[in-house]
């Protein structure tokens, strides 16, 4: 398990960030720019909070999507979960690659499998087109993230 050192957390951050950022320009730049669905991630937090009967305006949709999972949740679901439990199971099997778009399946399953359910929303969101948006969307969160902690890592 990693240590959560000032450097990890940095790490952390700036890998949660650049991840972020990929996985919003994929889901609300280029996925309808060739005609796919649009995503809206902060929209799944707000039902969320709400559901809770917490403030759920945009802001606050935008917060948890950005900061709170973007940044912190998935960075440590890979750092403190998800690596440590491939590497005491297949030995790190596999290859980086593989690893991250796991992850990032994963999470797609966890978030709109899961927190959708929670928030009173469709299964799945009903296997729209937003699903399968989101699909790619959360893989290729997965591969930036461990991507750039790798490279973090290496300098």
């Amino acid at each position: 398990m990693s240590a959560l050192s000032v450097k990890t957390i940095g790490s952390m951050f700036i890998a949660g960030f650049i991840a972020t950022l990929a996985f919003d320009l994929w889901g609300q730049v280029i996925s309808p720019m060739l005609g796919f669905a649009t995503l809206s991630p902060h929209g799944l937090a707000k039902s969320l909070l709400g559901k809770f009967g917490l403030p759920n305006g945009d802001f606050a949709g935008y917060f948890v999507h950005f900061y709170i999972v973007g940044l912190i949740g998935y960075p440590i679901g890979w750092l403190m979960i998800f690596k440590p439990v491939w590497q005491a199971v297949m030995k790190n099997r596999g290859g980086v690659f593989l690893q991250s778009a796991i992850y990032g399946f994963g999470l797609w399953v966890f978030a709109i499998g899961g927190i959708t359910l929670i928030a009173g929303l469709p299964f799945f969101l009903g296997f729209a087109g937003i699903t399968w948006v989101a699909l790619v969307g959360h893989v290729l969160y997965g591969i930036v993230l461990v991507a750039v902690l790798n490279r973090i890592a290496r300098s």
